[in-house]
C-alpha cells in the first residue's frame, strides 16, 4: 500500500519557496511516495457573514495545488495527487491544458482527485452555477478524458461546448481521475460510474460508514458494466500532535479494507510551519513505513 503525505494548506505562516522543496524533499527521503494538496480558490470572508459556518474562511491561505505542482515537478519523484480539485468551479477544457502540461513534465505522477465542494461563495466568484455541480461534474469527466486522447473533437453538452478543436501535446498516458466524497449515496454511484478510485472524506473510516459506503461503489460499478476490483481506493489517517500509538492501526486498517494507498493528514493539530508539520509526518512514517 503506497503511503501519501497532505500538504498543510490552511496552516502555513508564510512561503518562502526553498523551505516548501525542503519540505517535499524531506517527505520523500522518509519515504513518502505521493503528494496530497487541498484545493481552494476563495475564502469566504467569515467576518461578514454572521452565519458562517465553512470549514475554511478568508484567512485560511491556499496555494493553488497544478501551480504548486509545476514548481515542484522537477524537484521530487513524487506522485502529485489533488485532494481534491473542485473541478465544477474550473473550466474544463483549461483544466484539460493545465494537467496534460503537468503529466507530460512529471510524466506518470499526476493523479486528479476531483470533488464538487462545498462552498458557494467561490462558485458565485468564478461565475458558475452551484447549483449545477453535480451535474456538470460529471459531463466534465467524460469531456476531460476525450481531450486527453483525442487530437480533435467537437462536444455540445449542457455546461461545455467544444467546436472542432483539440489540446496539443496530448498526455502520454490516460491520466486517472480519482473522486473525492463523503458517503450520500449519489456521489458514491457516480464514483463506481465513472472515476478510476475514490477517495473518501477524512472522516469516512474503517468502521466508521466506510465498509456501507464502499458497497455502494462496487455496486454502482457492477450495474455500470465495470470492473469493481479495477477501483482504487486512498484512505486518510490523522496524524496527531500527541501520541501516535495508533497510527500504525489505522493505517493498517486501510490495508485491510482493501485501500491502495493512504494518506497521512497533519492538519487540525495546531502544528507550526514547517518544523512541527514535518515532524508530525516524519513520526508517522518512522511508524508505518
Amino acid at each position: 500500500m503506497r503511503v501519501g503525505a497532505v500538504f498543510p494548506q490552511g496552516e502555513f505562516t508564510r512561503v518562502d519557496p526553498d523551505e516548501v522543496v525542503a519540505f517535499v524533499r524531506r517527505l520523500e527521503d522518509a519515504g513518502y511516495d505521493h503528494l496530497l494538496v487541498y484545493d481552494h480558490v476563495l475564502g469566504a470572508d467569515s467576518e461578514a457573514r454572521a452565519d458562517w459556518t465553512g470549514f475554511y474562511d478568508h484567512r485560511d491561505p491556499f496555494l493553488e495545488p497544478l501551480m504548486l505542482f509545476a514548481f515542484l515537478a522537477r524537484e521530487c519523484s513524487l506522485e502529485f495527487v489533488t485532494d481534491v480539485l473542485v473541478l465544477p468551479q474550473r473550466q474544463t477544457a483549461l483544466v484539460a491544458k493545465q494537467v496534460a502540461t503537468l503529466d507530460l513534465l512529471a510524466p506518470g505522477r499526476i493523479r486528479l482527485g476531483i470533488g464538487i465542494g462545498w462552498n458557494s461563495v467561490e462558485y458565485d466568484a468564478l461565475g458558475v452555477d452551484f447549483s449545477t455541480r453535480a451535474t456538470r461534474i460529471e459531463e466534465q469527466i467524460g469531456l476531460l478524458r476525450r481531450l486527453w486522447t483525442e487530437p480533435a473533437l467537437t462536444h455540445d453538452g449542457a455546461s461545455d461546448a467544444v467546436d472542432a478543436a483539440g489540446i496539443a501535446p496530448l498526455p502520454r498516458a490516460p491520466i486517472p481521475i480519482w473522486l473525492g466524497t463523503a458517503t450520500a449515496p449519489g456521489p458514491l454511484a457516480r464514483v463506481g460510474r465513472l472515476a478510476d478510485g475514490w477517495i473518501p472524506m477524512p472522516m469516512v473510516q474503517p468502521g466508521h460508514g466506510f465498509e456501507e459506503a464502499w458497497a455502494t461503489v462496487r455496486a454502482a460499478a457492477v450495474d455500470a458494466g465495470r470492473d469493481p476490483n479495477a477501483l482504487g481506493l486512498e484512505g486518510h489517517v490523522h496524524v496527531p500532535a500527541g501520541s501516535d500509538a495508533r497510527t500504525p492501526e489505522r493505517v493498517a486498517r486501510w490495508r485491510d479494507s482493501g485501500a491502495d494507498a493512504v494518506a497521512l493528514n497533519p492538519l487540525r493539530d495546531e502544528a507550526a510551519w514547517p518544523a512541527g508539520h514535518l515532524d508530525l509526518l516524519l513520526r508517522a512514517a518512522e511508524s508505518v513505513l
